[in-house]
């Protein structure tokens, strides 16, 4: 399952930050969140940044509305904010009926609908590791329960024709679900399997277990999917059954990863030496980092 690795060396676009997270490329600009300094971000990928949004219970997911305005999700209180083009916060939908962790990344499709994941259980405070569910908000706020079982639901990607793809982290695979016109999810299915999945509790003993860990997600204009390998710093780019086509070494943990720029074959990785928050929330070491690659964007985000 092994690919040929990439002789693709990836070039550092800013640094300074304390766990980017969440990228997303629109009109000529990425968005990102930076978790511990509680901001969402925006640049040109030329090494300008911009903070275009304060989020005091930290930021994670973000997406788009179709009237473009920007959904942002707040972890901690379990809130999904909706910013204005005054770039005023509101709160959009209140989850914290439906989960039972801290929120995590998020896509918003075509129609506004918001799809999110969370924790299931307190990772960073060393619980044992629980499955838990994929939540949806419609554009009217409304709150649902979208799938169940899911093992740390982190990033996602909507490929054309329909097919929701969500990462299981813990699970070591990529999930697919169809999706409904009501944007109901059906027909769930194994996209990629990465090794066995850990059967055990123990996040020590899942974490060694893991062949790839995948978190954040793009794709690509041929269907297949960037993973961010979170556990062996690296992105990974997945053909649908598994087969990873190539590996590009990036040096440092690497926990998302996107397509931009102009031509959309930039693809852009958040970096940083490690995900545990007592690490990284006093220091200012993330970065992020940005390769050429052949194919591009596809599908959403």
């Amino acid at each position: 399952m092994r690919a040929q690795v990439t002789n693709r060396k990836p070039r550092v676009v800013l640094e300074g930050y304390s766990f980017l997270e969440c990228p997303r490329w629109r009109d000529g600009r990425l968005w990102l969140s930076d978790f511990y300094t509680n901001q969402v971000l925006t640049t040109d990928g030329r090494g300008g940044a911009e903070t275009v949004a304060e989020v005091p219970q930290q930021p994670s997911g973000l997406g788009f509305l179709p009237d473009g305005r920007a959904l942002v999700v707040s972890m901690r209180d379990h809130r999904l904010l909706v910013r204005d083009e005054e770039g005023r916060l509101s709160e959009h939908a209140d989850l914290s009926g439906a989960v039972t962790g801290f929120l995590n990344d998020m896509l918003v499709d075509e129609r506004g609908r918001a799809y999110v994941g969370n924790f299931g259980f307190d990772l960073m405070g060393g619980e044992p590791l629980r499955y838990t569910t994929l939540t949806r908000v419609d554009p009217d706020g409304t709150v649902t329960t979208a799938a169940e079982d899911l093992g740390f639901p982190n990033g996602m990607v909507l490929l054309p024709g329909g097919v929701l793809v969500v990462a299981e982290t813990f699970a070591g695979r990529l999930t697919a679900f169809d999706v409904a016109d009501d944007g109901t999810l059906h027909g769930r299915r194994v996209w990629a399997q990465f090794g066995e999945t850990p059967q055990t509790q123990d996040i020590g003993e899942a974490v060694a277990q893991l062949e790839v860990a995948p978190d954040g997600i793009c794709a690509d204009a041929e269907g297949s999917i960037w993973v961010a390998d979170a556990l062996h710093n690296r992105v990974l780019r997945v053909r649908e059954g598994g087969e990873i086509q190539e590996e590009i070494p990036a040096g440092t943990g690497v926990f998302a990863c996107m397509l931009g720029g102009d031509e959309g074959r930039t693809l852009y990785m958040c970096a940083a030496p490690s995900f545990p928050e007592h690490e990284r929330r006093p220091v200012r070491e993330a970065q992020l980092l940005a390769v050429d690659v052949d194919v591009p964007h596809g599908g959403l985000p």
